[in-house]
């Protein structure tokens, strides 16, 4: 089953709870120019479809960035992608974990308060067993992200 159509109005509802999950249904009718009644029924509807999975809490760490921040790609031997993935997972540097297929086997997305820092977590990556070949990649600017910020 796909998921439905989003109109206008679905689009905006979902641009305000990605601002503020925790917003009153009055207060988001308000915002849309719509009845509590039409909010309601459109959030039950996206969430039986599957479009909103759930509401979260975002923590003040998550969405306040480190200022030096680095992709890094890693070749991973054999069948040592399992292992590599929990010790890279233990690491708090590292933000995110992508599998993928091509030249690299892993994509990392790493935050440090400074360019020693980050060097000093590529050092330890590049220390895991299983680990063959890495390169890194600093980010300048984010001209558009999805991630909240406060």
């Amino acid at each position: 089953m796909s998921p439905p159509e989003l109109d206008p109005l679905d689009q905006r509802l979902i641009t305000l709870l990605r601002h503020d999950g925790r917003r009153s249904i009055s207060d988001l009718a308000i915002d849309l120019e719509v009845s509590r009644a039409t909010v309601r029924t459109r959030m039950a509807r996206l969430e039986k479809a599957g479009v909103i999975l759930g509401y979260t809490v975002i923590l003040r760490a998550d969405a306040v960035e480190d200022p030096v921040r680095g992709i890094m790609l890693i070749e991973v031997e054999g069948h040592a992608a399992d292992r590599v993935i929990k010790a890279l997972s233990g690491m708090p540097a590292v933000q995110e974990i992508h599998t993928t297929n091509g030249r690299w086997d892993l994509i990392t997305t790493l935050s440090a308060t400074s360019l020693p820092d980050l060097d000093q977590v590529l050092r330890r990556i590049r220390l895991i067993p299983g680990i063959t070949a890495s390169e890194t990649n600093l980010l300048l600017a984010t001209p558009r992200t999805t991630r909240a910020r406060l």
